[in-house]
């Protein structure tokens, strides 16, 4: 689906560096300051985690290969053949010792994170469409708690109860468990806790649980990607405590959390979203958000400008807050509204820089957009089940709740921004370009009703695998021919693991689908389920590599990102 400069309170993390400081709550903490209270810290795992190991040259050369058989014809394959045979015994040899050294050097993070930072952070196109990916809520279980101001407020607060378990190593070590019954356990967690975080992963290992990657955690709460020439900055204040609100265009914040770190009390959290709502100004002409579905240089220099013109402070309010509330004014009508609305919505009230942006629709339909830079899928998968589960089994308030007797007019600040004509054309520009590239883009669906994961796995078969090979016939079918798709799979169970990439098209895939679209009546059924178990078993096998880290993408991709760096010129293929 997709593609921060504050001054810190602390010392600056490099990026994909360790994980966030543990600290204790502050003395006045409640038991509902926090999610949960893991007796195994947070960051319990993070030293001992294993390296991203780097494949074999020779067998990137062959998963390269393979993956390209389908794709050409049999010159074309022989050519890439002994193009391959070139690399692998000249410079691609030379380049892969290279790698590996460098990879022994810095064993403090994996051979990818670099580079991968580096991919995102200087590719100029916008991150609207082409990389920030969102995810949306199921409802609430409880209808009357999906008003819009009850379920805000109730996301809200268990987000900043997700924070607070965070920074005081209170929240469940990410682990993947092969054998629950043996190491999702009471006894298994008192056990660990005593083993040195240099062992510990050893000891998870034992009982067939593999601890994941948390890294990236950090950069959840009080982040922004700040636009700047050539390379943008990921940027993380965790002394702020505000919130920003944004509703018709409008900035708004007030805090969150106390003078002593404390979550403020639900009925004010509650209050204040209610008197934004109350705003009744209407959408400004030149929407400042328009701005962050720009270019990635054009909005580095238009920033410049802003700063330079007297918003400074307001901008570092913008990207200190400890996260985006966005508050639309209107309901979601159907799963295609609600696709568009959460991935580009009118571009008016969304900061696409923040690491996320929770978003509520008047009916309380609700989603987490974000920036995809800092992190993948597993710490923002993470924090999404969190909320949803805190929110609707422990909400902080009822729809009876009555908001606190407060003066919120006075905690909500709504940030003005000084626009000089020069700026409102620009802001008219990235409106005019925004729209453009979002009547772009076409969604549809359709639910199949008849059969689903549970079914295919009666069948022995990979739900997953299936998928795969529907869009490989479904392409086949409208443009008579096989071509590569890419399907990210995470590394998370290495020390800053990012992903790597499952090419499912393969020769079974390829015969598969031809044998379904061009000449079903050629085989019995039993001939097509036995084509599919072969696609289902192969694609099995490429989605164990890629988790290993054996895959060839990330692989050829740090040899190019070296050689660029190094200046080493790549031959022509």
């Amino acid at each position: 689906v997709a593609r921060l400069l504050l001054l810190r309170a602390r010392p600056r993390r490099p990026a994909g560096g360790p994980g966030p400081v543990c600290r204790r709550l502050s003395a006045g903490s409640g038991p509902r300051e926090s999610l949960q209270r893991s007796i195994v810290p947070t960051m319990h795992f993070q030293d001992s985690l294993p390296r991203l190991p780097i494949p074999k040259l020779e067998d990137t050369i062959k998963r390269y290969l393979r993956a390209q058989k389908p794709l050409l014809d049999d010159g074309q394959f022989r050519k890439t053949e002994q193009f391959c045979k070139s690399f692998e015994n000249g410079i691609g040899k030379e380049l892969h010792e290279q790698l590996v050294a460098q990879d022994k050097q810095n064993k403090h993070t994996s051979y990818i994170s670099g580079p991968w930072f580096g991919m995102y952070l200087t590719a100029r196109d916008p991150v609207v469409l082409n990389f920030n990916p969102f995810m949306a809520f199921n409802p609430d279980p409880k209808s009357e708690y999906n008003d819009q101001l009850t379920r805000a407020t109730n996301m809200t607060i268990s987000a900043i109860r997700f924070l607070k378990t965070l920074r005081a190593g209170l929240l469940e070590p990410e682990v993947f468990h092969l054998n629950p019954a043996k190491s999702d356990t009471d006894t298994f967690k008192r056990l660990i806790r005593f083993v040195p975080s240099s062992l510990s992963w050893y000891g998870a290992y034992l009982v067939n649980a593999y601890p994941l990657d948390m890294s990236q955690y950090f950069r959840l709460f009080n982040s922004t990607r700040l636009p700047r020439p050539v390379r943008d900055e990921l940027v993380t204040d965790e002394s702020a405590r505000h919130l920003l609100v944004l509703r018709k265009g409008h900035f708004y914040v007030f805090d969150v959390l106390d003078q002593d770190g404390n979550i403020v009390s639900a009925s004010e959290i509650q209050a204040h979203p209610k008197y934004v709502l109350s705003d009744s100004s209407a959408t400004p002409d030149f929407p400042l958000a328009y701005l962050t579905t720009e270019n990635r240089d054009v909005w580095a220099e238009l920033r410049e400008r802003l700063v330079s013109g007297g918003n400074e402070e307001a901008l570092r309010k913008v990207d200190s807050a400890v996260f985006c509330l966005c508050l639309d004014d209107f309901p979601i009508k159907a799963l295609v509204h609600l696709s568009h609305t959460m991935l580009h919505s009118d571009g008016t009230n969304r900061w696409f820089d923040k690491s996320f942006n929770l978003i509520l629709a008047t009916d309380g339909t609700a989603a987490v957009h974000f920036e995809h830079a800092w992190g993948d899928g597993v710490a923002v998968l993470r924090f999404f089940n969190e909320v949803f589960k805190d929110s609707t089994q422990a909400p902080a308030i009822t729809p009876q709740s009555q908001p606190a007797h407060t003066d919120s007019s006075a905690a909500v600040r709504r940030l003005n921004f000084k626009l000089d004509d020069a700026m409102k054309a620009s802001i008219g520009a990235a409106k005019d370009k925004f729209d453009a590239i979002v009547k772009t883009l076409t969604i549809d669906f359709i639910q199949f009703q008849r059969g689903g994961k549970e079914f295919l796995k009666n069948q022995k078969l990979s739900p997953d695998a299936v998928a795969q090979l529907a869009f490989q016939m479904a392409f086949l079918r409208q443009y008579g021919r096989t071509v590569a798709t890419y399907e990210s799979c995470s590394t998370a169970a290495f020390k800053h693991g990012r992903t790597e990439t499952i090419r499912p098209a393969s020769i079974f895939t390829k015969k598969c689908s031809e044998a379904f679209v061009r000449e079903p009546s050629r085989h019995s059924a039993g001939e097509l389920c036995q084509m599919m178990a072969e696609c289902s078993t192969y694609h099995g096998q490429l989605t164990k590599e890629a988790a290993m880290g054996q895959g060839f993408d990330r692989h050829l991709f740090a040899l190019r990102y070296l050689a660029a760096a190094k200046g080493i010129a790549l031959p022509e293929g």
